[in-house]
């Protein structure tokens, strides 16, 4: 009976890892297309916003496709690839603030209809992607900041279709720049969140070794 109820166990870890896996397939997939529409209406529209949500998609792709990598991996190597993960979104957030100072001065005004079109476009995609992932928003460091990446992409989304309005009511871009600051603070806090998670994961892992090491 223990070794019935252990293969049980076994099974069910696997079909929710073969899960998992499959998810991270279509979210792979929705963010590489959405990077593509969106760094060309960015880049179209003038909308830092936009950018920023865009090269978000791109990271988001990439912590997908290293998540997909590391998946079979031992907890110290999903630990070092969540770290990786952290520092791009550290490097995104930077990026953002430094794009959006530059437009302060440019004071561009970005095109509305562009902002709202695919701004709710993306914030369909994303969605749909957060409830595909909530399940899986407790797990470990790698998984933890897969769901926070895709959480930050919703709470963007509805963010740069507040920024829309902004720009339409005022004729100005600063609405669009502001957005585009909370963007980075949600990215540059996640990724501090999840360097501090993955920090605690490394250590556990190299005390498990130690301890083998022992025996």
């Amino acid at each position: 009976m223990p070794g019935q109820c252990c293969h049980q166990c076994d099974n069910g870890h696997d079909q929710q890892r073969e899960g998992y896996r499959r998810l991270l397939w279509v979210a792979l997939v929705i963010n590489c297309i959405m990077f593509g529409v969106e760094v060309l209406s960015g880049l179209g529209g003038r909308s830092v916003s936009l950018l920023a949500d865009s090269l978000d998609f791109l990271g988001d792709a990439a912590n997908y496709g290293i998540s997909l990598a590391v998946l079979e991996l031992s907890l110290g190597a999903r630990a070092h690839a969540s770290r990786l993960k952290a520092v791009s979104m550290l490097v995104f957030g930077v990026w953002v603030l430094g794009l959006a100072a530059w437009h302060l001065f440019t004071d561009p005004v970005p095109s509305v209809p562009t902002m709202g079109i695919v701004g709710t476009c993306a914030l369909l995609a994303n969605a749909a992607v957060a409830g595909l992932l909530f399940r899986y928003r407790e797990g470990d460091s790698n998984m933890r900041s897969v769901w926070l990446c895709t959480r930050n992409d919703v709470f963007g989304n509805v963010a740069v279709l507040l920024a829309t309005l902004g720009v339409f009511g005022t004729g100005s871009a600063w609405p669009d720049l502001a957005v585009a600051a909370i963007m980075s603070a949600l990215a540059l806090t996640s990724a501090l969140h999840i360097l501090r998670q993955s920090s605690t994961e490394l250590r556990i892992h190299a005390r498990e070794q130690r301890n083998a090491a022992r025996l």
